[in-house]
């Protein structure tokens, strides 16, 4: 074969591969981070792509009770940030069991029903604590999408020399990319500074200087600009839950029934929440015979 038709013969391999190409080019969809149409999504890390999540386990924001003040709060950041307005991160910190998570998977799902035609989706995505360190790279990918993401970090806190909380520090204020205007960051935790008693306190006794050692710690809590407060609650509004609850799902029982054994399901449990109210409701539901 002679130069000339070797050339030639490269070419028209290089036509036909240009053509095969061209088409999925053309057919090719704009990079959404693989959530298609769902509005709520896990990151993958290992993947280091979004899970779309099509059924959220979540109580309607109506049925959760004694966290009045909190719930306004978040509801009004909430839908501020998704109609584009100025709106804080958000940390929820307090007593177990008090609703701080199902009031943010709550609220998520009552601001999607606020949402007027032309508003942008809001996603709600969930990141495991110990996936912190990969929030750059999930900022990149949720930042070029046209969608409002609230990135949802559940029971945060960290540990004796931990340093993961250094990149989360990052995203919320003060690294070069800065967070995106499109994401914000909600978490919530047992502890109001993120981090263990006993390690601010060995920090103090240790340190040159104690108190720049503390500030550098709980300086993450200070990046959130809303701080909400959950407390544990009192027998009447522990109450109100489980009559909420017991109303919502239709329980057929007597009122004073139902006071007298929610007072000795929590004394047995030796706590008083919105979480051991809805697991009494999950008793009560089972041996009635009908599902909650």
């Amino acid at each position: 074969m002679t130069t000339d038709a070797y050339l030639a013969t490269i070419a028209a391999a290089l036509q036909d591969i240009a053509g095969a190409l061209t088409p999925a080019a053309n057919n090719s969809e704009p990079d959404d981070g693989g959530l298609g149409d769902a509005v709520a999504a896990h990151w993958d890390a290992a993947a280091g792509r979004l899970v779309p999540v099509s059924r959220v386990s979540r109580i309607p924001l109506q049925l959760l009770k004694g966290v009045d003040d909190m719930r306004d709060t978040l509801l009004r950041n909430t839908l501020q940030f998704a109609k584009g307005f100025g709106a804080n991160n958000a940390l929820l910190w307090g007593a177990r069991g008090m609703g701080k998570s199902s009031l943010v998977k709550a609220v998520h799902a009552h601001v999607l029903g606020e949402l007027e035609t032309g508003d942008n989706r809001l996603v709600l995505v969930e990141i495991a604590r110990e996936d912190l360190e990969t929030l750059p790279v999930l900022m990149r990918i949720i930042g070029r999408q046209a969608e409002r993401f609230i990135v949802f970090c559940d029971d945060l806190s960290f540990d004796r020399d931990e340093a993961s909380y250094k990149s989360l520090k990052t995203i919320l204020d003060g690294g070069l990319e800065g967070r995106p205007e499109n994401v914000l960051f909600y978490a919530t935790s047992n502890r109001r500074h993120l981090m263990p008693r006993d390690m601010i306190d060995n920090e103090r006794s240790s340190a040159i200087n104690p108190n720049e050692a503390i500030d550098e710690k709980i300086s993450l809590s200070d990046r959130f600009g809303l701080w909400l407060g959950f407390h544990h609650c009192d027998q009447d509004t522990y109450l109100a839950m489980v009559r909420s609850y017991a109303e919502a799902f239709a329980l057929p029982i007597p009122e004073a029934e139902l006071r007298a054994r929610a007072i000795e399901w929590a004394a047995i449990r030796g706590a008083r929440s919105g979480r051991v109210a809805i697991q009494f409701i999950r008793q009560l539901a089972g041996e009635i015979g009908k599902a909650v």
